[in-house]
C-alpha cells in the first residue's frame, strides 16, 4: 500500500515518488514472545522502516524492547553488531531531567539482542513507542547500518519520559532477511509493529 505524499512526508522520506514508500507488514502483539518478519526483506528496498506502537509488556520489572536478526540462510538471530545508546529524560514533577550515555548498552561485536526501549512500564498508562531504521539490508558488498529512536512512559522510579537513541552497524556482508523483536523479560501482552519499504 503506496504511501500519499503527505504520510510520506510524515514518515520521514519527503522528496520521494510516493509509490516509493510502501507499507509491506503490520503484526499485532497479543502475549507473544516474539515478533518476527521473516520476508519481504529483500533488494526491492534501499530501507526499511519498523514502527512500533503502544508496546506493553507483561512483566511488571520494566523491560526493554530489543531486536535482532538473521543473515541469509541463518539462524538464531545472533549477527555479530557494534552499538551505543544514549538517552534523555524528563519527570512528570519536573524534579529532574537529565542527558546521557548509556555504555550498559553498547555492543562491541557483541552478538545480544539490542536494547532499542528500556525499562516499559505495565501499568495501564505506561508503554513505548517508536521507530527503527535498517539500511541497505541485501547488500553482499557492505556492513548494515541501522538507527533507533524511541521514547517510553514509566513509573518505574518515578513518572517520566524518556527517549532512547541507538545506532550500529551489523558486522556482515551476507544479506540480512529476517528481523526479530521480543522483551527481555516476558511476553509483548498488547502493541503493533510495522513494517515499511522505502526505495
Amino acid at each position: 500500500m503506496p504511501l500519499g505524499a503527505n504520510k510520506a512526508a510524515i514518515m520521514g522520506v519527503a522528496g520521494v515518488s510516493t509509490g516509493d514508500v510502501v507499507l509491506l507488514s503490520s503484526q499485532t502483539a497479543s502475549s507473544d514472545s516474539t515478533i518476527s518478519f521473516t520476508s519481504g526483506i529483500d533488494s526491492t528496498y534501499g530501507e526499511y522502516i519498523f514502527r512500533f506502537y503502544n508496546i506493553h509488556p507483561s512483566d511488571t520489572g520494566g523491560p526493554e524492547l530489543q531486536f535482532q536478526v538473521n543473515a541469509s540462510g541463518g539462524s538464531g538471530y545472533d549477527e555479530t553488531m557494534t552499538t551505543t545508546t544514549f538517552y534523555s529524560y524528563n519527570y512528570e514533577d519536573l524534579s529532574s531531567a537529565a542527558l546521557g550515555y548509556v555504555a550498559a548498552d553498547d555492543q562491541a561485536q557483541g552478538t545480544a539482542f539490542q536494547n532499542i526501549i528500556k525499562n516499559i512500564g505495565a501499568d495501564a498508562d505506561e508503554s513505548g513507542a517508536g521507530e527503527l531504521h535498517l539500511f541497505n539490508p541485501a547488500s553482499t558488498t557492505y556492513v548494515k547500518h541501522f538507527y533507533s529512536r524511541s521514547d517510553v512512559v514509566t513509573h518505574e522510579v518515578t513518572p517520566a519520559i524518556y527517549m532512547w537513541f541507538s545506532a550500529g552497524y551489523i558486522n556482515t556482508t551476507t544479506a540480512i532477511t529476517e528481523v526479530q523483536f521480543k522483551l527481555s523479560a516476558g511476553n509483548i501482552d498488547t502493541g503493533i509493529i510495522k513494517m515499511w519499504g522505502v526505495k
